[in-house]
Formats: C-alpha cells, structure tokens, sequence
C-alpha cells in the first residue's frame, strides 16, 4: 500500500502542517441530504433527444418542456439507458395553449408580467413568451402538463425557476390578486416602501401557491400509481435573485411539498460584478461559494436533496472559450468546497456545449439585467446577439477531454474522508433572509451591488473564511444554529420574518454564541406594516426588538453579555463598508473583537483547500492577505484540470489558481485504480492479472485514462487490437492511454 500524502505546505523553507478543521464521516453522515433520489449523484437537462454529441456519462437526464415533443424525447433516452426525469419552466415557457385560451377557454395575457409603464416582461424578448404572474389557474394548467410526463414514464419532476420581476406587479391578474390577500385596493408597488414590500410578499405568495399545487397533483398520481414521485424545484440562489432583483419562493417551497432543490449557480450568476474595498469588478469564485453555501444551508434543516449546477460555458454566446473555461472551473471549484454535497448537474443544455460556436476571441459584450430580459430568443435564460459565423470556432478538442475527465470525477465526490487542509476560521455564519429579495425595486432599492450582503461576506472569503450563508426562515428549526460560533447580522437590505427568530437567536446566544450586528437604522424599509410596529408592538426596527429580546439597550452600541455569549453593535452601514477602499479591514476587526470575546481564535490564509477522499480541491485567493507568499503543494497529484491528466510534484498556490487534484499517494490496494477518466467506464473488471475495461463518451472527443500501476503492462488491447505505441506511456508509477471517444463501446484489456 502506498503512502499516504500529508498534503505538507512549504512556504520559505519551513514546513508547515495543514489546519486540520475535519468535518467526519459521522458529521457528514448525520448532516448530508437524503432522498429517493440519493443514487443519482449525477444529472443534466436537454430540450432534445439523445444525439452522439451529448452521450455523457451521469446517472440521469432531465428532458425539457410540456411540449408535443416531450414522449418522443423521452424514448429516445430511455432507449440509451438514461434514467429519465421532467423538468419544465414555471414563470415562462411555450405555454400559448394556456395564454390563447386553449387550455381552459379563457384568455390568460393579463397575467403576463407587466412594469410600472405597461410593457409585458418578456422571456429572451421573444412577444409570445411572457414572464407569468400567476393565477390559480395557472398552477393547474402546469398540473396537467406535468401529468402528461408521468403517464409518459418519467421518474421525477423538476420545476424550473420561479421568478416574478421587482419591477412588475402592474398586470390585471396581480391587481386582483392584491385584492383577494390583502383585502384592500392595489397600489401602485412603487408607490412606497411600504407597498414594494408587499408586492413582493406576495409575489412569493404566488409563486409559492402555485408550485404548492403541482406538488399536490404530483403527490395525488403517485398514491393512485402505488409509488412516490419525487419534486424538486431547480432555482437561482436567493442571494444571485436579490442581486438580478427577482422575488421567488425560495426557503418556503420546502414546506409546501419540495423534495429540494437544483442550485443553478454558474459562471452567469456568479460573475455578477460586486464591490468590496471600493473596487467594483468581477468576483466569480468567491461569489459562486457563497451562492453555492447559500443553497446548501437552504436544505439543511429539512434535510432535502440538492444538486449543484455547473455550466461549462454561459447565456451569453459572445465570451471566448478560455473565458469560458476559466469561469466555470471557479464555479467548479466553489462547488466542490462544499462538504456536504455530493450531487451535481454536470450541465445544461449540452447541445451548446459540444456543438456551437463561439468567439476565438473576448469581444467586449456586458451582461445585465436588462439585456437578459429583452435579449433575442436564445437557450437558457436568454440569448445575446450572434457575431458572423467566421469569427467563431466550436468547442477545443482540450476542454472536450477536460470536461470528461471532471464529470467522472464528480460521481465520485461521495467519500467516507471529507476535511479542510487548509482554511480560516470555521462555525462563522451571515444571516440572510429570502426578504432581501422584497427591497430590491423603487421607490427606494437597496444598494444596487447588494452591499448589504456582501459587504458582511466578501470580507471574510477573502481571507480564506469558509464563511456560510444561514438562512434565517431555517433557523428556528432544532438544532440549526448549534454548528456557528459567529453569526453576523444586517436588518439593512433584509428583515426578520417572523418574531420566533428572535427568540431562537437569543437562545443561541445565551448558550455561547457570538453575534455582530451591524446596523444604523437607516433602511426605509423599517417602516413597512409589519409585525415589529404592529400592536401589540411599537418598535421603529426589528433590531430593537432583537435587542430587548436579548435583554440589552435598544439602542445600544458596543460589547454586550448575554449569557454565556456576547453581541457587538456597530452603528455602520454594511453596504457603506463596501465603498471605503478600509471597509472589508473594518468589518474584519469587529470580527475578530467578537471572537475573542467568547475566546475563539481568528485564523486566516489566501488559499482554501479542502480534501475528499483521494480528490483536492484548490482555490488560492486574490484581494486577500497582505504580503503572504504563495504556498506550495508537494506531493504526487493528477490534475484534472488539464486534458493531459499530467502528474505534478510541485504545485504553487498563487492567487487565482483553480485545481481539481486526484492525491496518487492517497490509500489503495496494491492492484490497479483508474485515477482519472476523460470517457464513461460502463464495466470495470480486474481477474488473475487482466484490468478490462468498457468504455464510451462523447462522439468525436478525444478520450483519456491514467491508471495507477505498481507493475507495467505486459499488453494492451483496444478492441482485441494491440494498441499503438504512440497511444500509451508509462511514468510516474502510472499508465496514460490516449484514446477517441465514440458512443461505440470501446474494450480495453490490459494484463500487468
């Protein structure tokens, strides 16, 4: 048995040992998700049947749309071995049978999503495809369309995106709807903080009410088909939605029947530009961890299964490929520093992926909220603009093997061993509501970089902080605060929705928490009718109220003990920090002023490491500590990131490195393992000295193996053929094979 690497870090000569924060296999089994699903570790979306070109190798598929297509699709799949689920759109789709009357003989067009002046928000700006304000009859129409899919075979539904505009909330159906909840007249949403507020409660009420009765119509067919059929809800990250300003259901559709969730963060999402330190521009890594961390904390508590999306490119058609690529390997990356996750959708729409075309270089093209909605009619959430043909080339022959090579890796993320080698200070939490997504419109939004959020966040994943997201509508579940030692605190862009919260994070505190609220009072939004100023309450903000919970002055600013814990108040805005080039410094002081008050330790690093199994995952970090050398990695490592599969000895942790690693000197028996895999391996056999092999992939790819060898081979065969020299190479204790993926099964025999 080989040697076990201790992943030892030299920086300047000296040795140091890794920080062992260990997540267990206990911890890990008593917090990961479960699900009937818990098998299908990987998955992806297509609007198509199965074609040679998106042959991939995950568990399971999940075919697009309600359409006419929908069973010829599904065959298709099923005919190629896929375990096949439904997954369609909620807010927008190719639902004119429902808006022309078809459906039910009424015209719906007046629940199209419609702003302050009138004008229809429109999908991709395609006129025939609306953004959907929901009536009830709405819910029922997309009830049946999923009821198509499940007498066609599928095995489970995934909703997509349910998403109302900030912006909207003029269309007939929400005037009525306002009526018929609140019970009194309309108002215009930007008429006040106060009626943005409840727009936007109800919107989520909406959304929410309308998902609930799919899940009950899903729920009803299986108990009449004596099998249960799981519902997932495939959702942007309530902190991307506050940023883009749309209002979704988010945490509640838990509670109404969701078996949990896909988090569709890529390099979209996350390469929404944020300010921190007064610079505003481009965080894509830092970002997708936490869009990444917020979706995990979300099914927590409930236990529920969520995936993690990565998209080997983007929406927008007029990035390069090296762009491309960099982005999603940040993404990647972030998601795989997740602990606790294991399932993955390995892409969306793989057609464009593997068959379109791109730029062959970076054309100046910006992103927005605005282009996303009015864009021409592409994939995804909208398309952009093509440039001519000549200007663009497909996807590198590289990237093709990369992507392979990765996607096999991520079926096996699920490892007894889940640790950090390297990271700051763990149990460090920042409470978010799905509230921040209620603020975000005028009269008077909250700061338009999300400042509020990420003025308490970005400041601490730059030094290396595996900070987490907590969602507050989870928290007063049992238990759920137990893992934090710190927790930060805003009510300024956000607000508590319910008054148990309180309750539950005084509790906490009393045992030995330590809470930073920073806050000056200053939000608008303070004044909405809600239940902080409602009789028999009168407080002027919900932090006062948190306050006299906790026993202390509402008003006080400074160093309080409540219980066993403390609260620090700082009289400062969040979002303000962002714009002061000291800002992050000054938030990471009072941090480490709250640590040391229940005697915890600051700890702090500009590389994040974290071991799974036999994989490493790296992220080394820019904007972060002064002045601190680069670590080095020793060892012996497969980097999966590159299609040569090379083996590395040495590997310098600069900012801005991103790497998948497979630890050769990780625990084994003494036979052959396959470290890495650029194909699909359907059969995998080793008897009296033979390893055989079955393998496919992607059409016209290149494919690529590296084996773990004590011994060389003696032959190797590719389809009973003796494979040519020039298609194999041994060196560093391990076997290369360079192969062309075809769909055709590929034999590989080779005898040590």
């Amino acid at each position: 048995m080989m040697k076990r690497s201790t992943l030892a870090f030299s920086i300047a000569g000296a040795l140091l040992l890794p920080a062992l924060n260990q997540l267990t296999a206990q911890q890990l089994s008593s917090t990961q998700i479960k699900d009937p699903s818990d098998n299908d570790y990987l998955t992806f979306q297509t609007g198509g049947p199965w074609s040679p070109r998106i042959n991939l190798d995950a568990d399971a598929v999940m075919v697009y749309g309600i359409g006419p297509r929908l069973a010829g699709n599904l065959d298709s799949w099923h005919e190629h071995g896929y375990k096949v689920d439904l997954m369609t759109g909620v807010a927008w789709g190719s639902y004119q049978d429902y808006l022309n009357g078809k459906f039910d003989g009424v015209d719906h067009w007046d629940q199209s999503q419609t702003d302050s002046d009138g004008k229809p928000i429109l999908h991709g700006g395609n006129a025939s495809i609306p953004y959907i304000s929901p009536g009830e009859s709405y819910g029922k129409y997309l009830s049946e369309g999923v009821k198509r899919a499940l007498d066609a075979g599928v095995n489970a539904i995934f909703l997509e995106e349910p998403e109302f505009w900030a912006r909207s909330g003029w269309e007939p159906n929400f005037r009525r709807e306002w009526e018929a909840y609140y019970h009194e007249p309309w108002q215009p949403p930007n008429q006040s903080p106060d009626a943005q507020y409840r727009a936007s409660k109800l919107k989520y009420y909406l959304y929410r009410r309308a998902l609930a009765q799919v899940f009950d119509s899903v729920s009803s067919y299986g108990k009449e088909h004596g099998k249960r059929i799981p519902c997932y809800v495939a959702t942007h990250s309530l902190i991307n939605y506050a940023d883009w300003r749309i209002v979704s259901p988010e945490s509640s559709l838990i509670n109404v029947g969701a078996d949990g969730y896909i988090a569709q963060v890529w390099t979209g999402t996350a390469r929404t530009p944020n300010l921190y330190e007064g610079v505003r521009k481009e965080r894509t890594f830092e970002s997708a961890f936490l869009e990444y961390g917020a979706m995990q904390n979300l099914v927590r508590a409930s236990g529920r299964l969520v995936w993690y999306l990565n998209d080997p490119i983007e929406d927008d058609p007029n990035h390069d490929w090296n762009d491309y690529r960099t982005n999603w390997e940040s993404t990647l990356t972030a998601s795989l520093l997740q602990p606790e996750v294991w399932h993955y959708e390995i892409m969306p729409w793989p057609d464009r992926v593997f068959n379109s075309k791109h730029p062959a270089k970076t054309l100046a093209s910006a992103r927005s909220v605005q282009q996303l909605e009015q864009a021409p009619v592409g994939t995804g959430l909208g398309g952009f603009a093509s440039h001519p043909d000549e200007m663009k080339v497909g996807i590198p022959k590289s990237y093709e093997t990369e992507l392979q090579a990765v996607i096999h890796a991520l079926g096996e993320m699920k490892q007894p061993d889940v640790h950090w080698a390297i990271a700051g200070t763990r149990g460090v939490g920042v409470l978010a509501s799905d509230t921040m997504m209620f603020e975000r419109a005028d009269p008077h939004p909250s700061d338009p970089n999300l400042g509020s959020f990420f003025g308490l966040a970005m400041p601490l994943v730059k030094r290396g902080i595996p900070v987490e997201p907590v969602q507050v509508e989870s928290s007063t579940a049992p238990g759920f605060l137990d893992r934090y030692k710190l927790l930060l605190l805003t009510y300024e862009g956000q607000k508590p929705p319910t008054a148990q919260f309180h309750q539950v994070l005084a509790e906490w505190v009393r045992k030995g928490g330590a809470l930073l609220v920073v806050d000056n009072d200053d939000d608008p939004y303070n004044t909405v009718r809600e239940w902080w100023n409602t009789a028999p309450l009168s407080y002027k903000t919900p932090r006062q109220d948190l306050f006299h919970t906790l026993g202390i002055p509402i008003d006080g600013e400074g160093l309080f003990h409540v219980g066993r814990g403390v609260v620090l108040s700082a009289r400062l805005s969040p979002a303000a920090l962002t714009y002061q080039n000291d800002g992050g410094e000054q938030l990471r002081n009072l941090v480490q002023r709250a640590l040391q008050s229940v005697h915890l330790a600051w700890s702090e690093t500009n590389t994040i490491v974290l071991r799974r199994g036999p994989y490493v995952v790296v992220a080394g970090l820019d904007e972060s500590v002064p002045n601190a050398a680069p670590r080095t990695l020793h060892g012996h490592f497969v980097n999966l990131f590159d299609s040569d599969l090379p083996v590395l000895n040495e590997i310098t942790l600069s900012p801005g490195v991103r790497m998948l690693l497979f630890d050769l000197d990780s625990p084994h028996s003494t036979k052959p393992r396959v470290v890495a895999a650029a194909c699909r391996i359907r059969k995998q056999d080793w008897s009296s000295g033979y390893l055989t092999l079955i393998t496919d992939g992607v059409a016209d790819t290149h494919g690529a193996l590296r084996i773990q060898s004590l011994a060389k081979p003696k032959s190797i065969l590719f389809n009973g053929s003796t494979a040519p020299a020039n298609q194999w190479e041994m060196k560093d204790g391990t076997l290369l094979l360079h192969f062309e993926n075809s769909v055709n099964a590929l034999k590989i025999e080779i005898q040590f």
